[in-house]
């Protein structure tokens, strides 16, 4: 029997190509991606990762569509490491920054920005969704790890 599909996946699962597909034509749509972000990392204080498992659009597309065809191995050791999951979050936050700082500065080339994160990302999820679990993507996540970090802060007050 397989995992019980979550109606917030079915409605959150169509962001991810709204955004993606749509974006291309219309970048002002990134600008989704920020408020996503901004609404997870907000929610992450209080709910850890909360935001992965039940509203992230790319996590529904993982698993409602990937997951089909994911050879579901094991997962590398290493993609447990905090050092490689802080390794990827400085790595995607590098390539963000740079985006952002040779991009021009008007609203369209800035949402494109969002755009295009949320396209290489996704690519990047479905490479290594493949061969290994669907999800391994969310194993690195730079907004999970980051999401767990807030919520570790919270827990220590």
């Amino acid at each position: 029997m397989g995992k019980k599909v979550k109606l917030s996946q079915l409605i959150m699962v169509w962001f991810l190509p709204l955004i993606i597909v749509g974006g291309l034509f219309f970048p002002l749509l990134g600008y989704l991606v920020l408020l996503m972000m901004i609404f997870l990392l907000s929610l992450s204080y209080f709910k850890g990762r909360f935001w992965c498992s039940h509203l992230c659009p790319r996590g529904a597309f993982l698993d409602l569509a990937l997951s089909r065809v994911s050879r579901k191995a094991q997962l590398p050791r290493i993609f447990a490491s905090q050092k490689f999951r802080w390794g990827v979050f400085a790595i995607f936050m590098i390539f963000f920054a740079s985006q952002l700082f040779v991009v021009e500065r008007n609203v369209y080339s800035l949402g494109f920005v969002f755009v295009r994160m949320c396209l290489v990302t996704t690519l990047i999820a479905i490479f290594i969704g493949i061969p290994f679990q669907a999800r391994t993507w969310c194993a690195v996540c730079p907004m999970g790890t980051l999401q767990t970090k807030i919520r570790l802060l919270n827990r220590r007050k």
